[in-house]
Formats: C-alpha cells, sequence, structure tokens
C-alpha cells in the first residue's frame, strides 16, 4: 500500500514538474454579422471590427489542453438595403476551449463561449442610439478553430469561427430573432512555463 501511495505521488510531482501551463496574449480582426431570422432576409451585412484578449493554456494529458480566455471582441452587423443601418455590440467572451496541439505546431480546438454584453449601440447615415436595452446581456455560443505555433518563438495565428446560439434581440424593434457570427484571425504570443 505504501509503495502504491509513494508510486502515485511520484507520478504527480514529476507530472506537476513537466507540466507547461502557459499564459499568452491574443488580438485580432473580427468579421462579424447577424444571422437573421424574420421578414425579408436572413442575414444582416458584414461588419469589421477587432478582438483581443488574454488565456491560459492547461494541459490535460498527452498532447491535449484546457484553454479558458478572457477577450474583448466588437461584433454586430453592418448596412444592408433592406436595414440600412449598423450594430455595434461589444462582449467580453469567455471562451473555454478543448485545444488538441501537434508537435508540428498545428492545433485544432472547440468549446463552448459565454459572452457578456458590455454596450450595444445602432448606427444610422444620420442618427444612432444606444441599444443595449433591446439585446440579451449574455450570448452562448460554440467555438471551433485551427491555427499554428511556431514552437521555437511561442508566436502563432488562430483561426475561428463563433457560432451563436442564443436569439441576442429581446426588444420587438426586430420582428425577427438574430444570433451572432464571428470569423476571427489573431495572432498570439505564449509565454514560457507559468506553473
Amino acid at each position: 500500500m505504501k509503495k502504491t501511495l509513494v508510486l502515485i505521488l511520484a507520478i504527480a510531482i514529476a507530472y506537476k514538474a513537466n507540466a507547461q501551463v502557459q499564459f499568452g496574449v491574443k488580438a485580432g480582426y473580427n468579421r462579424t454579422t447577424l444571422n437573421y431570422s424574420g421578414p425579408g432576409i436572413n442575414t444582416l451585412g458584414p461588419k469589421s471590427d477587432f478582438n483581443a484578449g488574454a488565456f491560459v493554456s492547461i494541459p490535460i494529458f498527452n498532447s491535449f489542453f484546457l484553454q479558458p480566455e478572457l477577450q474583448y471582441s466588437g461584433q454586430g452587423a453592418g448596412y444592408t438595403d433592406s436595414i440600412p443601418e449598423s450594430n455595434y455590440n461589444n462582449y467580453l467572451n469567455i471562451p473555454v476551449l478543448f485545444k488538441y496541439q501537434h508537435s508540428s505546431g498545428l492545433f485544432a480546438e472547440t468549446g463552448p463561449q459565454i459572452g457578456v454584453l458590455l454596450s450595444a449601440q445602432v448606427k444610422t447615415d444620420t442618427q444612432s442610439f444606444d441599444s443595449k436595452s433591446g439585446m440579451a446581456s449574455t450570448d452562448f455560443s460554440w467555438d471551433f478553430g485551427l491555427g499554428y505555433k511556431i514552437p521555437v518563438v511561442n508566436l502563432g495565428i488562430d483561426i475561428r469561427y463563433n457560432l451563436g446560439l442564443t436569439n441576442v434581440f429581446t426588444s420587438n424593434y426586430y420582428t425577427g430573432s438574430a444570433n451572432n457570427s464571428v470569423f476571427q484571425i489573431d495572432l498570439f504570443y505564449q509565454f514560457r512555463k507559468l506553473l
């Protein structure tokens, strides 16, 4: 029994010593819109914005990692012929991703994300107004991503799609429902071992 406990303790200590828990920062480009279901149109126009944040990469086993993040994300939608206005919706997103990292530097990731609405504004050619009261305060989505990290310098690129699962319209301003749709391209830097 004692030998078994010593063996388990030795394995735990060895794992802790070799674990590469890392902290990283990232920033990049958002191509975002709202998938709209309602009279006349199916999707609002696309809009360009940016995102920035930080993450922690926690090894689980072999090449698999758990990666929680904290990210500012500018989202919304742009002009269309049917709806001549832009939606500027800013979120604090918290994705928790399950990631597979290959030794070559390539990786794939997926997982849930919750977004907290920070602000919302509608702009037309002539005016703008606060629309936060007509938006859902939280947004749930599922993230899918691929990327590459240069092992020697810990720099990399992350390409991700966020599929919104929540109807973000809560007022009668729009007669239909809409879900966030966000395509992201980020550059990131991952610092050396944190723990």
